[in-house]
């Protein structure tokens, strides 16, 4: 009697252990058919083959959610349901990032609720809206001193120190005026997530980094398209330093004249789009 229990729980033992083998093969075999798929669809349309998708969502508190409504113009822009996942992933931000602030300057809900709220448009086109090479947002009262190169800076991101560092009074002067095409916190934001794309292999990332690829090629090939974007006054003269300057400063434009950008470049204009996967009413 004893050798036959042993039997059966040594039996029923292994069944279980078989068990979860299985399901993890399973569950291994579905998650690798998934990316397959989503690859397939990405290559073909140019998107995640999802954006959406949160078990539950975060809400702001009566002070935040009033800078986010008062002060943030594009928030105003999206439906309904847009904005619960806009909320969602504006906490979500702040929740993951370190806010500190120098040279006296308070960290507060409007530093916190605005800074996220544009690094969150620029991402809500994207799945994961994080900008993992972000950790700490530094903000100083206005332009501030660099050690590293000597000279005074309105905003910089640091990779290797996964830091963003932003003059507050410049961030806010970006958006006193939101058709003059000069956005601080749009700019520094850019760089972070056009370095975060090169080193990420997320499904947005790879869109952001093909399509980037993508604009490059364009303008390899269309010399007289360079030419009419270096003699138009649409685009400042900084953007076009170098390729990652000419990216932050498109992508400025984007947010703040799209219709203006889609009639002067329309083919620069549609690869900004794909690459933000921007769908958003007015773009």
């Amino acid at each position: 009697m004893f050798i036959i229990l042993v039997v059966e729980k040594y039996t029923l033992g292994s069944k279980i252990i078989l068990g979860i083998l299985f399901a993890v093969l399973a569950y291994m075999l579905l998650n690798y058919a998934m990316r397959m798929i989503e690859m397939g669809y990405v290559l073909k349309y140019k998107q995640p083959l999802y954006n959406h998708f949160y078990f539950r969502l975060r809400r702001l508190n009566k002070n935040q959610k009033s800078v986010l409504t008062n002060q943030f113009s594009f928030y105003k822009k999206l439906t309904a349901k847009e904005k619960k996942y806009f909320e969602h992933r504006v906490a979500s931000f702040i929740i993951d990032k370190d806010f500190i602030g120098r040279d006296g300057i308070v960290i507060n809900d409007e530093i916190k609720i605005l800074i996220a709220s544009t690094a969150v448009m620029l991402t809500f086109g994207f799945r994961d809206f994080y900008i993992g090479i972000i950790s700490k947002i530094i903000i100083y009262p206005s332009n501030y001193y660099s050690n590293i190169n000597k000279a005074y800076h309105k905003g910089e991101f640091n990779p290797r120190f996964k830091t963003l560092v932003l003059s507050w009074e410049d961030f806010v002067k970006g958006f006193d005026n939101e058709s003059d095409n000069l956005n601080l916190g749009i700019h520094e934001l850019t760089h972070a997530i056009h370095i975060n794309s090169m080193k990420e292999r997320d499904v947005s990332s790879i869109i952001f980094n093909d399509s980037f690829k993508e604009l490059s090629a364009l303008f390899s090939e269309n010399e007289s398209l360079r030419d009419e974007l270096k003699a138009s006054d649409y685009f400042r003269k900084y953007a076009f330093t170098n390729q990652f300057e000419f990216l932050a400063v498109t992508i400025e434009n984007f947010i703040e004249t799209p219709q203006e950008f889609r009639s002067q470049f329309p083919e620069v204009y549609n690869k900004i789009k794909q690459m933000l996967n921007f769908k958003v009413k007015g773009y």
